[in-house]
């Protein structure tokens, strides 16, 4: 008798992390790259199944979710707790977590021993830090340490009040001269990739043009190697008038709002839950009950 040979399962889909070499390869193949913000596991999901090549859990969560003015209040547990849940949800893309304000600004010893805790505790497989020139005997003690750095120059919103607010960067030629500098110490010390935000589209394309580790753009016109917006931007979440980079692609605000409505008038009008929505005794109680309120009127 002849046995047919069983057909081998068909394996899982692999599901393959991007890391910083793969990000690189990116650059030098000249294929853009995807980044997005997310603060929490649903987001996080929706923008690492939609194929987004990095993940940042920026700071900025501090005023799309907790509500904050600006970044400067977020706290180190705060910005942990995030990634934390972020990190539950990211299977394919590179993960990102901002180092908050006066994490890394007092001492050397402290940024490490913080920047050890997002790779350690968190998930994450990169820090953002902003700062030009300045920061690289910090990106150097962190890489030392095996914290993987991205820098961040330009528009640096941690830096909002010795900028005198959020504006546009490196417009005056001695500006333009000072953020390629930073550009070119920051990738000399060692960070794996560089944020370009608020700075004219000629500067960006400048810094891409001669870093070798990928720029991604913000506010920064579209010859950087990769692009990064808000996730709340993008859907029109934030209660806020939008930037003049950020393209709003969907309204979520409405969606949301027309749907809560529509619930508020359910309930009002005892329409939600219906019977479909709701639980039943089994039938056997039910008719205990019933055999039983005879008896009970009664008495």
């Amino acid at each position: 008798m002849s046995v047919t040979p069983l057909r081998p399962a068909a394996a899982a889909p692999i599901h393959r992390r991007t890391t910083s070499s793969a990000l690189l390869q990116k650059k030098l193949d000249r294929q853009p790259i995807s980044a997005m913000t997310a603060y929490d596991y649903p987001s996080a999901r929706l923008v690492d199944e939609a194929g987004i090549d990095i993940v940042l859990v920026g700071d900025s969560l501090g005023m799309v979710v907790l509500g904050y003015e600006n970044t400067l209040p977020v706290t180190l547990d705060e910005m942990l707790h995030h990634t934390r849940a972020v990190a539950r949800a990211v299977r394919h893309a590179f993960l990102v977590a901002d180092m908050p304000y006066g994490s890394y600004h007092a001492s050397a010893r402290d940024a490490v021993r913080n920047g050890l805790r997002f790779i350690k505790e968190a998930g994450a497989q990169a820090v953002k830090i902003e700062g030009g020139s300045t920061r690289g005997k910090l990106v150097r003690r962190l890489t030392e340490a095996e914290v993987p750095v991205v820098g961040h120059i330009g528009l640096t919103p941690q830096s909002v009040h010795s900028m005198g607010g959020y504006r546009v960067q490196g417009k005056s030629l001695a500006a333009y001269e000072r953020l390629s500098a930073d550009a070119q110490a920051l990738e000399e010390a060692g960070v794996i990739a560089l944020v370009l935000e608020g700075i004219p589209r000629e500067l960006a394309a400048s810094i891409t043009a001669h870093c070798s580790i990928p720029t991604i753009g913000i506010g920064a016109g579209p010859e950087c190697d990769g692009q990064i917006l808000v996730f709340h931007d993008l859907f029109n979440l934030t209660f806020s008038q939008p930037a003049k980079f950020s393209r709003q692609y969907a309204d979520g605000a409405a969606f949301f709002a027309s749907a809560l409505k529509r619930y508020r008038d359910d309930v009002t009008a005892r329409r939600f839950p219906n019977d479909a929505e709701s639980y039943h005794l089994p039938r056997e109680v039910l008719a205990a009950l019933e055999a039983a309120q005879p008896r009970a009127r009664k008495a």
